[in-house]
């Protein structure tokens, strides 16, 4: 009876040779079936990550050159994430730029405007005391 049974295999792709290893099945306990590379090694036998690419299990040169090519694919969204970062700051600097500005122009439109206000609600008052001195001299000519 075997418990565990492991296969290894010699895989080529690309003109490369490499071994994996699986276990094609284990009595009594959970366990992986993926395939997955392996180096030997002056210090013994080296698991390697599985990594699965858009074929399937990438070993060797392959592997490394779609590690290469993911890696560069994910700093190319790193940077464009962070350009857009950067433009929406702009555009918020911009933006704040121009309410400053308005702000400042109403301000001053205010104080322009209260000015006029305050010249109209006097010259209605003092129209308003010409019209009591002639209502008064009016009423002081009629006696």
């Amino acid at each position: 009876m075997i418990d565990t049974w492991l296969l290894l295999r010699d895989i080529e792709i690309g003109g490369e040779r490499n071994r994996g290893i699986y276990v094609l099945k284990s009595r009594g306990m959970s366990h992986s079936n993926q395939i997955r590379e392996f180096l030997l090694t002056d210090n013994g036998i080296v698991l390697r990550n599985v990594y699965i690419g858009m074929e399937g299990v990438l070993t060797g040169s392959a592997r490394i050159t779609q590690e290469a090519k993911d890696n560069s694919e994910k700093l190319m969204h790193f940077q464009e994430i962070e350009q857009k970062k950067l433009a929406l700051e702009r555009k918020r600097k911009n933006l704040m730029a121009q309410i400053a500005t308005l702000q400042s122009e109403f301000e001053a439109e205010e104080a322009v405007t209260k000015k006029m206000i305050e010249i109209e609600e006097n010259r209605i008052l003092v129209n308003a005391k010409d019209q009591e001195k002639i209502v008064l001299s009016r009423k002081s000519d009629n006696k």
